[in-house]
């Protein structure tokens, strides 16, 4: 009963610091400089290409030859927003190793002074590239096609002295997107 009182907890407490992560001012947007990438009024989306997705800031395989691989996170340059309100980002992510806890890819989108957080997925953690995809309905505020943010964190869930879940923040990914 203890073990699913504490894998209940901690599937609560990503979905609230999801958002707690990438949380800025009270705007939402006042979070300071982009971790990485180009920002919303600045160069065009021109990272390098991943599986023929353009990744914001440097690919995952851009290592000094012979460097190990570290836990890393990116976004890609676009996102899509359906008919039906349902927004969908993803990106790539690459984590080492998930036997302290679970880790998830958490994602929050801001367009203007709107701001959500879009869905979670578990990350496989094993040191090789992956894809992930976190999509939501958003009906209010609704979003809409154009230039938009994406916060996105690799957070991994390790249990406290009293056995609580308690977030570590692997990556973080600021970038500019086109919502589609």
């Amino acid at each position: 009963m203890r073990v699913r009182l504490v894998l209940a907890a901690g599937v609560l407490l990503a979905s609230a610091a999801a958002p707690l992560a990438h949380a800025g001012g009270a705007d939402g947007l006042s979070a300071g400089p982009a971790l990485d990438g180009p920002v919303l009024n600045g160069p065009v989306l021109n990272g390098p290409v991943l599986n023929g997705h353009v990744m914001n800031g440097p690919a995952l395989d851009d290592r000094a030859p012979g460097s190990r691989a570290a836990d890393d996170l990116t976004v890609y340059g676009y996102g899509t927003v359906g008919d039906d309100s349902t927004v969908t980002l993803s990106g790539m992510y690459r984590c080492l190793d998930d036997s302290a806890g679970p880790v998830f890819v958490s994602s929050t989108l801001v367009q203007g002074n709107r701001s959500a957080g879009i869905g979670g997925t578990q990350a496989v953690c094993d040191g090789h590239l992956h894809e992930w995809v976190n999509t939501s309905v958003v009906k209010d505020p609704a979003y809409r096609p154009g230039s938009a943010r994406v916060r996105a964190t690799l957070m991994q869930l390790t249990a406290d002295e009293e056995g609580l879940p308690t977030p570590g923040f692997l990556a973080a990914e600021d970038a500019a997107v086109v919502l589609r």
